[in-house]
């Protein structure tokens, strides 16, 4: 691909949500039952400090109201500030559209008694299941222990759900394999339209014996299609720009405005899977999602775990700023909260933090707070000169040297 010179001076947009990684409870917090979260600092508290000296170089600790360690001003080499979310949810697929420029007034439907037998009937009769096991919310690592036999003797899917938008079908790979479970998983979305359009159909493979099981990296989203009027589309369709999307991005966009999708085992391969698409001679935008922040800490409360996975992020990013050419940009940021301190396991509804880095970015610039998680589109579609997205403000102005 030929370059396109920018008056930025930036051709390529390194994007990494780091999935829950919230900064602090929101105006609207209480809202949402959420008083005094805070996913970052309570971490940093439960673990007795964190050692990532690379975000606090960023300007993590900076942030207006961070419970975190700061540094002085010489020492900072990015842009840093929070977001708030304008959107009405706190669920990765509403937090990730509107960082792509997409609002969404209504949250999406919950169902936390369940689903109707007139949705699971429908579900059951053109999918042609057996039947189906649970119904209810349900941590999923506990109902495939708990039912996981009983599925495996009966060939009926367990279907639960959470406090997220979600209908989740989980399937032992010896008795459903992965590509019927898939072809389960999109009948269901297909049924689940309307006023019961829940943000994801979730797929959620595992393997194992009797008090034994375990989930697969096979776990695949299918999400509800967004509107066009959105980053990734101006890129791609308006532009003819690369958009790489690593880890679940893929999922969450229905394949909207996406260029080449791989999806990852962990966040360290989430890494390693963003490095290989740094080292190809691309141009436009990497977008990726580390999910185990979210999926396997923060919804299970192990606020250690989650100080570690943090570290281990940290330990990473000098590999990523040494892979970075002249002309990228870093961006790193999260969806929603979900402070592995507080009660529950839902999301919480948080500020998220904004970090901006690389050559032509100015160091030690404090971007305060953002009202919409979009003012990172609207930075990039400025960055390319692209068609403004629906919301957010542009920061290009602010951090550009």
């Amino acid at each position: 691909m030929g370059k396109i010179t920018n008056k930025s001076g930036i051709n390529r947009v390194i994007w990494i949500v780091l999935d829950s990684v919230g900064i602090g409870e929101a105006p609207d917090s209480k809202d949402f039952g959420d008083v005094g979260v805070d996913t970052l600092g309570h971490t940093w508290e439960a673990n007795g400090g964190l050692k990532i000296p690379n975000l606090l170089k960023l300007g993590l600790g900076n942030i207006d109201g961070a419970n975190l360690k700061r540094l002085e001003d010489k020492d900072i080499i990015g842009a840093y500030g929070k977001l708030q979310e304008k959107s009405a949810g706190k669920d990765t697929t509403i937090g990730h559209w509107e960082m792509a420029g997409i609002y969404s007034p209504n949250p999406f439907p919950t169902f936390p008694n369940g689903f109707s037998d007139e949705i699971n009937n429908e579900i059951i009769k053109r999918a042609n299941l057996p039947g189906i096991l649970c119904n209810e919310p349900a941590s999923g690592t506990e109902v495939i222990n708990r039912l996981g036999d009983e599925h495996v003797k009966t060939g009926k899917p367990i279907i639960y759900t959470s406090a997220d938008s979600v209908y989740q079908i989980a399937a032992h790979e010896d008795v459903i394999s992965v590509k019927r479970l898939y072809e389960i998983c999109e009948i269901a979305r297909e049924v689940l339209q309307g006023d019961v359009a829940v943000a994801r159909v979730i797929a959620r493979p595992f393997v194992g014996t009797s008090g034994n099981y375990t989930r697969t990296s096979n776990r695949h989203d299918f999400s509800l299609v967004p509107t066009k009027d959105n980053i990734l589309n101006r890129l791609r369709d308006d532009l003819g720009l690369d958009v790489l999307a690593v880890g679940k991005i893929e999922d969450i966009f229905a394949k909207e405005g996406i260029s080449r999708a791989v999806h990852t085992k962990d966040n360290m391969d989430g890494v390693d899977k963003t490095l290989d698409y740094m080292r190809e001679d691309n141009q436009g935008l990497i977008y990726t999602n580390l999910v185990e922040f979210d999926s396997a800490w923060g919804h299970r409360r192990d606020a250690k775990a989650y100080g570690k996975g943090l570290e281990d992020f940290d330990s990473r990013l000098p590999e990523i700023f040494s892979a970075m050419r002249e002309d990228d940009m870093l961006v790193i940021t999260a969806d929603h909260g979900c402070d592995p301190t507080y009660s529950g396991t839902d999301h919480t509804r948080e500020y998220v933090p904004v970090l901006f880095y690389g050559k032509h970015v100015k160091e030690n610039v404090n971007l305060h707070i953002g009202s919409s998680y979009a003012d990172i589109a609207q930075t990039i579609a400025d960055i390319f000169n692209t068609r403004p997205t629906m919301i957010g403000n542009s920061r290009l102005g602010e951090i550009l040297k």
